[in-house]
């Protein structure tokens, strides 16, 4: 890594994830990122992220149970979930990014974080 900060991306979708590297980096982010919840899960013990961008609709562990598990075990992670899902059924996070992802959206996001 770089010293900078560590963004978690959970994201099943190629081209999502890829995106929201690109925009992650150009924020000033290294970006460890997982096709899955059990990958992200996997990595735990190696990671510790500033920020994670979670995808609810994953296959496997549901978005919402890998939203709580991040919470236990990086308490101070600054939690963004994203999904095509109504934002009234996210679950507790620090900020909700709906799909399509804007990069100005996750932008405004991260300057909370970057402070």
């Amino acid at each position: 890594m770089t010293g900078r900060p560590l963004a978690l991306v959970v994201e099943d979708s190629a081209d999502q994830a890829a995106l929201l590297k690109r925009y992650l980096d150009r924020e000033g982010f290294d970006v460890f990122a997982a096709a899955d919840g059990e990958s992200a899960i996997a990595a735990f013990e190696t990671i510790s992220p500033a920020v994670a961008v979670l995808d609810l609709l994953l296959p496997g562990i549901s978005g919402t149970e890998l939203a709580r598990l991040i919470r236990v075990r990086f308490p101070d992670c600054f939690l963004i979930v994203s999904s095509v899902l109504d934002v009234a059924d996210y679950p507790d996070a620090d900020a909700a990014l709906p799909k399509p992802i804007i990069g100005a959206d996750l932008r405004a996001l991260l300057r909370d974080v970057t402070r």
